[in-house]
């Protein structure tokens, strides 16, 4: 690694340490105060508050990242700027371009970085804060664990069958009291009761089950078809995984898309095992999961944006005060946020395709950003 680059990556990382740990504080701090009510209520204490908040730690990351890499950019930029270190650097037959590409590997490293966090570790911290929370309530003997999810209905649009299940375990994926029905080419339905299923060796396992026939004519009478101990059922394609999706993603579609339901809590493979079950939605839910998907999708990449916006404020501000980098990255977040929000709206109600409402901010901003370094002089 050449002295420059590492220069720069040390110029770099020392701020974004800071800016990260100062906005992490400022965070805990100010969410303290405001839920501090909802700890006492909760009854929890002092180490039950800290876990929570180390719990909640990826989370509250995913937030801010972008942010703390922005302010250390501009923070950086302007004081090599005010030192003429970018002049003389430049007048060495570097191109800003060459200068700026430690700063483009961090941006892909973060923005990395931050969807491994999103997809794969937010969701369960989010579940663990849940139980942070309720660790210290009395416990209810008659009420059922939160894995359990109770009188759970959906249907599999996708092959056309309808569940209904008496108590589901998401973590285990068995099923106490399951019904199905489903309907067959000759006009018929089927239907298909047990004490319990589980899934195994990819196939689900009915036990103590019957099935029974009937006509779609009125008043018809349900035959009897079988009973018996144990029932495999290897044409009933629905995995735990896609059931765990369709319990998350009903519950914030019938909550209007994000009542409810943090923007965090729904990673992609979850709308794609959703989108799997049922293929043909309708027009206002296809546009709020795709706009959702595209969005989680582009969310990542913020970290690279705000590297190719900052290029521009930071190393064309000359003998600005450092302070100017503070004041410009709350002004670039305050627009960026206003936009993308602008963007998920529009999307998600159809005034824009589903992509270019979730990608708009980003297209613009990188577009800016690309134009105002090619004037930097």
């Amino acid at each position: 690694m050449r002295l420059l680059t590492r220069y720069l990556l040390r110029e770099l990382l020392v701020p974004l340490f800071y800016c990260l740990a100062g906005f992490m504080l400022l965070y805990v701090c100010l969410d303290m105060f405001g839920e501090l009510s909802t700890f006492q209520g909760k009854k929890l204490h002092g180490i039950d508050i800290a876990e929570y908040y180390i719990v909640t730690s990826p989370d509250v990351l995913v937030i801010i990242l972008p942010m703390a890499l922005l302010l250390a950019l501009l923070y950086c930029l302007t004081n090599h700027a005010r030192n003429n270190e970018i002049t003389a650097i430049r007048g060495a037959g570097i191109s800003l371009w060459r200068l700026s590409l430690p700063y483009f590997v961090v941006g892909i490293f973060a923005s990395i970085i931050l969807f491994v966090l999103n997809e794969y570790v937010v969701p369960d911290s989010s579940e663990a804060a849940d139980a942070v929370l309720s660790k210290r309530l009395p416990k209810n003997a008659a009420a059922l664990p939160r894995n359990k999810i109770p009188n759970l209905g959906f249907t599999n649009s996708r092959d056309g069958r309808k569940w209904q299940i008496g108590i589901y375990n998401v973590d285990t994926g068995e099923m106490v009291r399951p019904n199905v029905i489903w309907a067959m080419p000759d006009k018929s339905y089927r239907w298909l009761t047990a004490e319990r299923a589980v899934r195994t060796n990819g196939m689900w396992a009915f036990y103590n089950a019957a099935e029974y026939k009937e006509f779609s004519e009125t008043n018809s009478l349900i035959i009897p078809l079988l009973q018996t101990n144990v029932l495999l059922m290897p044409e009933f394609s629905e995995t735990p995984d896609e059931i765990r999706s369709e319990i998350k993603l009903s519950t914030a579609i019938a909550s209007l898309g994000m009542k409810g339901t943090r923007k965090s809590d729904i990673p992609i493979a979850e709308i794609r095992n959703y989108l799997r079950l049922h293929p043909n939605p309708s027009a206002s839910d296809r546009r709020w999961l795709y706009t959702k998907l595209h969005g989680r999708l582009a969310t990542p990449w913020m970290c690279l944006v705000v590297v190719l916006i900052a290029i521009p404020f930071g190393a064309a501000s000359g003998r600005r005060n450092v302070y100017v980098g503070v004041a410009s990255s709350l002004v670039i977040c305050f627009a960026f946020y206003v936009l993308q929000q602008v963007g998920l709206a529009f999307g998600a109600s159809g005034f824009v395709p589903s992509w270019l409402g979730a990608w708009m901010p980003n297209l613009v901003f990188a577009m800016a950003g690309f134009w105002l370094t090619l004037k930097v002089r």
